[in-house]
C-alpha cells in the first residue's frame, strides 16, 4: 500500500538503539506520519490562512470586475462596446482556471512554492502595468488584466486550495470552504476600495496602483504563511492517464458539464449587476455597493457551506446551488428598484458563493486516488472555465448599446 506522498509504511525494526522516550516522541509528531493528518495545528492553519489570502488577491479580484465593467464602459473605454468590454474580465476568469492545467500538474510534481511565488510577482506586475494604461488604449488594457492578471491569478490558484489536503482528511471540506471564502471576501474588500478609488480623487492610475500595492502586501505575507506537509508522489499523475480515467468516471463527466453550462452564465450578475442598477435609475452611491451586497452574502454561503455540505452532502449542496442560481439569474429580468436589488443581490450572492465553496470539496470527493488531485482539478476547472470564456461575452453583445437587459438575464439563467 502506498501512501498519499508515494511512500510505503516502514516496519519497526526490533533491537533499535533509539531510546524509548524518542520513539514514543517521534510516533505522536504527525509531520513524521505522512499517511496520518494533523486536521489543525500551527502549520496547518498557517497554510489554509496563506490559501484564504492567495483566494482573497486571485479570485477575489477578478470576480470584482464589475467594478471596472461599469468604469471602462461609462469613462474609460468609451469607444469599446460591452460585449469587447467584457472579453477582459472574461479572459481574465477563464484564464484562471486554465492555467490550472499547468499549474495542477506542476503542484503534482513538486512545485508549489516556485508557482506561488512566481505567480505573485506576476499578479503585482501585472496591476502596476493597468496603473499605466492610458484611456482607451483597450490593448494596454486588455494585456495587463485579462492576460498577465489571468496568467498569475491561474499560477497559484489551484495550488493553494489543493496544498490544504496535506493537513486535513476529516476536516478538508471546512478547512477548504473556509479558502474558498476568501475570494468572496476579496469580492467585498476590493470593489469598495476601488469604486471610492477610481471615481475619487486619485483617479485610475494612482487608484489601481494603490490597489495594487494592498495586493502586493497580502500575497508577501501569503507566501511566507504557506508549507507543504507531503513529498510528491514518486510517480507524478499523467494527464493523459487521468484523463482516461476521468473519461470512465461518469459523475465526474456530470460535474464537469455541470460546471461548463453553469459558469456560462455565473458571471452576468457579477459583471453586469453595478451596472444595471446604475441604468434602472438608482442612486450612484447605491449603485456602488449593489456588489459589496451580493458578495457579502456570497462570503456568508462559503464560510457556512462547510458546516451545511456535513448534513446534506457536497453533491447534494452544489445541485440546490446551480438550480437556485439560475432561476435568480432569471429574476433579474425584473429588476428595477432598490429592493429588487438588495433582494436579488443577497439571494444570488448566498447561492453562489455555495456554488464556488463546494467545487474544490466536489473533485476532491470524486477522486479516489489524491495523488491525481492536482490534475483532475486542472482538468475540471478548464474544461468549465470555457463556460467563464464564453459567457459575459455574449451576454455583453445580447445586451447591446440599448441596453436591453432581459435578453442577457434570459440567456444567463437559461444556462
Amino acid at each position: 500500500m502506498l501512501y498519499t506522498d508515494g511512500t510505503a509504511p516502514q516496519e519497526d525494526k526490533e533491537g533499535s538503539d533509539t531510546p524509548e522516550g524518542c520513539q514514543v516522541a517521534k510516533d505522536s509528531d504527525p509531520s513524521l506520519r505522512p499517511h496520518e493528518f494533523p486536521e489543525g495545528g500551527l502549520a496547518a492553519w498557517a497554510t489554509t490562512f496563506g490559501a484564504f489570502l492567495v483566494q482573497l488577491c486571485g479570485f477575489g479580484y477578478t470576480t470584482s470586475f464589475g467594478v471596472y465593467q461599469d468604469f471602462y464602459t461609462q469613462h474609460y473605454l468609451t469607444n469599446e462596446t460591452s460585449s469587447a468590454i467584457s472579453w477582459i474580465g472574461s479572459l481574465n476568469t477563464f484564464l484562471v482556471t486554465a492555467v490550472g492545467l499547468i499549474s495542477g500538474s506542476l503542484y503534482d510534481r513538486g512545485y508549489f512554492y516556485h508557482l506561488v511565488i512566481a505567480g505573485s510577482l506576476l499578479q503585482s506586475f501585472s496591476l502596476f502595468m493597468l496603473s499605466l494604461s492610458k484611456p482607451d488604449q483597450y490593448y494596454q488594457i486588455f494585456l495587463a488584466q485579462g492576460i498577465g492578471l489571468g496568467i498569475a491569478s491561474g499560477l497559484v490558484y489551484v495550488p493553494s486550495i489543493a496544498v490544504v489536503s496535506h493537513y486535513f482528511r476529516r476536516r478538508r471540506t471546512l478547512a477548504m470552504t473556509f479558502v474558498a471564502s476568501g475570494s468572496s471576501l476579496g469580492a467585498v474588500i476590493h470593489p469598495i476600495m476601488l469604486n471610492n478609488l477610481l471615481n475619487g480623487r486619485l483617479g485610475f492610475g494612482n487608484g489601481v496602483r494603490a490597489s495594487a500595492g494592498l495586493v502586493s502586501v497580502l500575497l508577501l505575507i501569503a507566501c511566507l504563511c504557506m508549507r507543504t506537509r507531503l513529498d510528491p508522489p514518486i510517480t507524478p499523475a499523467n494527464y493523459i492517464t487521468a484523463a482516461r480515467k476521468c473519461i470512465r468516471d461518469a459523475p465526474f463527466l456530470f460535474a464537469i458539464a455541470g460546471g461548463l453550462f453553469f459558469q456560462t452564465g455565473f458571471y452576468y450578475p457579477l459583471f453586469f449587476f453595478q451596472l444595471d442598477s446604475i441604468k434602472h435609475g438608482l442612486s450612484i452611491t447605491f449603485s456602488f455597493y449593489s456588489l459589496v451586497i451580493l458578495n457579502v452574502s456570497n462570503c456568508v454561503a462559503r464560510v457556512t457551506s462547510g458546516f451545511i455540505a456535513t448534513f446534506t452532502g457536497v453533491p447534494n449542496l452544489i445541485i440546490v446551488a446551480t438550480i437556485s442560481g439560475g432561476v435568480l439569474t432569471l429574476g433579474m429580468i425584473g429588476l428595477s428598484s432598490l429592493a429588487s436589488v438588495v433582494v436579488l443581490g443577497v439571494m444570488y450572492g448566498y447561492f453562489a458563493g455555495l456554488y464556488i465553496a463546494m467545487i474544490a470539496p466536489l473533485v476532491a470527493t470524486l477522486t479516489p486516488d489524491l495523488s491525481e488531485l492536482g490534475a483532475r482539478m486542472g482538468i475540471c476547472f478548464f474544461i468549465s472555465g470555457f463556460g467563464s470564456l464564453i459567457g459575459t461575452p455574449i451576454s455583453g453583445a445580447l445586451l447591446t448599446s440599448n441596453y436591453i437587459w432581459w435578453i442577457p438575464a434570459l440567456f444567463s439563467g437559461v444556462s
